[in-house]
C-alpha cells in the first residue's frame, strides 16, 4: 500500500513546495496537486505545472503529479511536453490524473470552455488517445471528431512505456471506470460511507495486475482491508472551503501517513 496527499494549490506557492518537501521527509509516497483555473472566486489558485517543476527539483523520492487535469481544455501535445519535461526533471517520478474537472461554470464556461460533462467526456477520450501515443510512441496519427494530429515529439519520457495515466471521476453521464480500464489506474471520487468491500464490488475485475486503484482514505476499514479490496494508493486531502484547511495540511505533511 502507498499513501499520497492530494493538495489544492490555493495558497502561497512556496508553501506548497515546502509541503511537498516535508511530506517526502515524513514518508508519504505521493504528492499531487489539483489543476484548476478558478475555484470559488475567492481563493488564490496557482498553476500546477509550474509548481510541479519546483517540487520535482526540491524532492528526490516522492511520486508527483496532478489529481486531476481536465484534458478537454488542454492541447494534448502541450500536456505531453509538460509531462515529459517533468519526468526528466524528476528522474521518472511523474503520474498524471485525468478527469473532466469541476465546477463547470467557474472553471469552464466562464472562460469560454465547454461546460457539458458529456461533451467534455468525448473530447477527453480523443485527447487521451493522442496523449498516450505521444508519451508512449513519441508520435500520434489521429483523426477524430474533435482532434486531428499527425506529429511527433522528442525527447521521450524517462518512464517506459510512458508515465502512468490515472482516470478520475464520478459523473454518471460519462462512466469513468470504463475509461480507466484502458489506462493505468482509477481514482474514483467515492462517498465516505463506502467500505473497502463495497469499493471492490464497485470496481469489479481489475484489467491487469499492475493497474492502480486510488481511493480516498475515509478510514471505513483498516489498511489491510483496503489492500484486500485491491486498493494500491490511499489518498488524503482537504476541502479548501472549510476553515483551517491549511492548518490541516500542515499537520498531514508533518506526520507519517499512518
Amino acid at each position: 500500500m502507498r499513501f499520497l496527499l492530494s493538495v489544492p494549490p490555493f495558497t502561497d506557492p512556496a508553501v506548497v513546495v515546502r509541503w511537498a518537501r516535508e511530506a517526502e521527509a515524513s514518508g508519504w509516497d505521493g504528492f499531487f496537486v489539483w489543476d484548476h483555473l478558478s475555484w470559488d472566486g475567492t481563493v488564490d489558485v496557482h498553476d500546477p505545472w509550474v509548481l510541479l517543476g519546483a517540487i520535482a527539483a526540491e524532492t528526490s523520492r516522492i511520486r508527483i503529479g496532478t489529481l486531476v487535469t481536465p484534458i478537454s481544455r488542454r492541447r494534448p501535445q502541450v500536456l505531453a511536453k509538460h509531462l515529459t519535461t517533468l519526468d526528466h526533471l524528476s528522474g521518472g517520478r511523474v503520474t498524471v490524473g485525468i478527469g473532466l474537472g469541476d465546477p463547470p461554470d467557474l472553471d469552464f464556461s466562464d472562460f469560454g470552455d465547454e461546460p457539458s460533462y458529456r461533451r467534455r467526456g468525448a473530447i477527453t477520450d480523443e485527447a487521451l488517445t493522442v496523449l498516450g501515443d505521444l508519451l508512449g510512441e513519441g508520435g500520434s496519427r489521429f483523426h477524430g471528431e474533435h482532434l486531428e494530429v499527425s506529429a511527433s515529439l522528442r525527447p521521450r519520457p524517462v518512464q517506459r512505456p510512458r508515465p502512468p495515466i490515472w482516470i478520475a471521476g464520478r459523473h454518471p453521464s460519462v462512466p469513468p471506470l470504463e475509461r480507466a480500464k484502458r489506462w493505468d489506474g482509477f481514482a474514483p471520487l467515492l462517498p465516505e460511507t463506502l467500505s473497502p468491500a463495497e469499493i471492490a464490488a464497485y470496481v469489479g475485475d481489475r484489467p491487469r495486475a499492475d493497474w492502480d486503484l486510488v481511493v480516498p482514505w475515509w478510514k471505513t476499514g483498516t489498511v489491510d482491508d483496503y489492500a484486500a479490496a485491491g486498493v494500491t494508493w490511499l489518498v488524503r486531502s482537504v476541502w479548501p472551503r472549510e476553515e483551517g484547511w491549511r492548518d490541516e495540511l500542515e499537520e498531514l505533511v508533518a506526520a507519517p501517513p499512518g
